[in-house]
């Protein structure tokens, strides 16, 4: 198979079979399947102001939407800087427990200024780090290492942070995707 074709790189049409929101892929099975973006990530949290003021305010988030419709339902969405995904947390939205959403990556183009930003902000922040297999890190803390990744490949530096109800999130830094990302 074409890997052009399987990686869509450089697609940009608005209109016709390759437009986003028509375009399919074909697997090696022969199967099509149409794109899928992640849009939105529901973040379990136990009081929705504090995870607001702490997304908005520490982490820079931009406020989208806080909608109350009653008592029992309220939506505050919320995105990262440069995302095309969201998160969701608030009254209603979720049954799972506060604090339970773990290993949410954020990616960075440099990882010392945006650890040095989130710290200025008051968040706690762990790193940067790099892991000892130098391609992901483990889950935990070992096989960390202190420091950017020694050659700065993208990919291979981290930092870790936590919201107040223990979701934890980590900035990866990617100074060059790989092909078709």
């Amino acid at each position: 198979m074409d890997i052009a074709r399987r990686f869509r790189l450089g697609a940009d049409a608005t209109q016709g079979p390759d437009s986003p929101a028509a375009r399919i892929e074909t697997t090696r099975t022969g199967n099509q399947i149409m794109d899928m973006k992640l849009e939105v990530i529901v973040v379990p949290v136990a009081d929705v102001d504090r995870a607001k003021r702490f997304y908005a305010e520490c982490v820079g988030f931009r406020l989208d939407v806080d909608h109350t419709a009653d008592e029992n339902y309220r939506v505050v969405h919320l995105t990262p800087p440069g995302s095309g995904c969201s998160i969701l947390f608030g009254t209603g939205v979720t049954t799972a427990a506060p604090g339970s959403l773990q290993g949410l990556h954020l990616v960075v183009a440099d990882i010392e200024r945006a650890v040095a930003e989130l710290r200025e902000r008051g968040v706690e922040v762990q790193g940067p780090f790099h892991d000892d297999s130098g391609v992901f890190h483990h889950a935990g803390t070992a096989h960390r290492s202190a420091g950017a990744h020694p050659q700065r490949a993208s990919y291979g530096s981290f930092a870790a942070f936590a919201d107040p109800d223990g979701n934890s999130w980590f900035l990866q830094e990617v100074t060059q995707r790989l092909p078709g990302r």
